[in-house]
């Protein structure tokens, strides 16, 4: 029984978060330091680094 009532509350904080995603992005990212940390993390994988270092030379 225990089991089953963790697995709905699960899926039903999975959907109030898929349904609120962007909402809840947006206040966290509006937290400087975590801003911050977002960043870094990000850029610290080299498929979304490559992303924003491209260099254009067709300009």
């Amino acid at each position: 029984m225990r089991t089953i009532v963790l697995i709905i509350g699960l899926v039903a904080a999975s959907a109030f978060v898929y349904k609120w995603r962007y909402r809840i992005l947006n206040m966290v990212l509006a937290i400087g330091f975590l801003r911050k940390i977002a960043v870094q993390l990000s850029m610290s994988s080299p498929s979304i680094r490559s992303l924003f270092t491209q260099t254009n030379t067709n300009v």
